[in-house]
């Protein structure tokens, strides 16, 4: 709220001056804010990295994963054998007639 007082305090006072004088006004204004664009990009290109290197930094700091099962190449059946597993070790093993009881 104190700042668009503020800015209307200063309006109201850039608008008592010369035209000559108001036309200064512009002109530092105008080259404060091409210095702040100017200023911008190369400041936040010294501090920001690609997101994509900071992945890779991540990565290689995590180093190789290991992959469970390797030897099962095709990805869905990797993925059907990793749901059966992880069922058996949530269920127990209840063998593979658990779907028999519902038919009979």
């Amino acid at each position: 709220m104190s700042t668009a007082v503020s800015l209307e305090e200063a309006l109201e006072l850039a608008l008592k001056l010369a035209p000559k004088e108001r036309l200064q006004l512009i002109e530092r204004v105008a080259s404060s804010i091409e210095r702040d664009i100017d200023a911008a990009p190369s400041a936040a290109g010294q501090t920001e990295e690609h997101w994509g290197r900071n992945l890779l930094r991540l990565l290689d700091k995590l180093g190789p994963v290991e992959m469970l099962y390797p030897e099962i190449e095709d990805p869905v059946e990797w993925v059907k054998h990793l749901r059966a597993e992880e069922r058996r070790r949530r269920l127990g093993d209840w063998g593979d007639d658990i779907h028999s009881d519902e038919t009979e």
